[in-house]
C-alpha cells in the first residue's frame, strides 16, 4: 500500500472516531424545560394515541419535522421525563409548535405521574431512553 493511500485511510479513520466521540454524548445529554399535558389524538407521527396512553409531543424546535413528519426518525423514541412527583417513560408521537426547546407536551396519564394537574405547567428533565 502507497504512503498516499495509508495516509488516507488513517484520515478517515480519524473521521470516523471523532464523530463517533462527539456524536454519543450528545444522546446521552439531559434536556431542560417545561412540562405540559394535552388532549391527544392524531398526532403529527400519523398515529392515534389516547390521554390514558404514556405518550408525548416534543417541541418543534427539537422535533424538526420535514415535508412528511409520519417519516421523522424521532416518531417513536422514548424519553424518560422527571418532574417534582417522580418520572416516567414516554413515545414521542406528536409535535408541540409553540413549545420552546427542551419542553414537552405530555398526555394526561403521563403528566399525571409527574406532577399534580393543578400545576398545569412544571419544570422537567428528560433525556433519550
Amino acid at each position: 500500500m502507497s504512503v498516499i493511500a495509508r495516509i488516507f485511510q488513517l484520515i478517515v479513520l480519524s473521521i470516523a472516531l471523532v464523530h463517533l466521540v462527539v456524536a454519543a454524548p450528545l444522546e446521552k445529554r439531559s434536556f431542560s424545560g417545561d412540562g405540559t399535558f394535552y388532549a391527544v389524538g392524531l398526532g403529527s407521527c400519523g398515529t392515534d394515541d389516547g390521554n390514558t396512553d404514556l405518550v408525548a409531543a416534543l417541541n418543534a424546535p427539537q422535533m424538526q419535522n420535514g415535508a412528511n413528519p409520519n417519516n421523522n426518525p424521532i416518531c417513536g423514541r422514548r424519553a424518560v421525563v422527571k418532574g417534582p412527583k417522580g418520572s416516567v417513560t414516554v413515545r414521542i408521537v406528536d409535535t408541540c409548535p409553540p413549545c420552546q426547546k427542551g419542553d414537552l407536551d405530555l398526555s394526561p396519564a403521563a403528566f399525571g405521574k409527574i406532577a399534580d394537574f393543578a400545576a398545569g405547567r412544571v419544570p422537567i428533565t428528560w433525556n433519550w431512553a
